[in-house]
């Protein structure tokens, strides 16, 4: 049996606090400039997800197989980013 996909929207850098989870989605609005997204294990924590987006855009990205485990979701850098959700469980 799997657990209950959930999600939280951010518009900052900092933690979700979410405790132990799984991201399993990211859906990312940026601004009119190009983006970048970078998450890692808990705040000071090894980078789990760095990426890099178009500008003007919005776009999911799928987390393949049992998603990526960490500690808690920190959104460590969030440059010209807009808002993304982030979906976990």
């Amino acid at each position: 049996m799997s657990s209950d996909v959930k999600s939280k929207r951010i518009t900052a850098t900092g933690s979700l606090s979410v405790g132990p989870a799984r991201i399993r989605q990211i859906h990312i609005l940026t601004s009119s400039s190009a983006g970048r997204l970078t998450i890692t294990d808990g705040s000071g924590g090894e980078t789990v997800l760095d990426i890099d987006t178009q500008q003007s855009t919005s776009g999911s990205i799928n987390v393949p197989s049992d998603g990526i485990k960490v500690g808690d979701i920190h959104v460590s850098a969030a440059t010209n980013i807009t808002a993304a959700t982030i979906f976990y469980n």
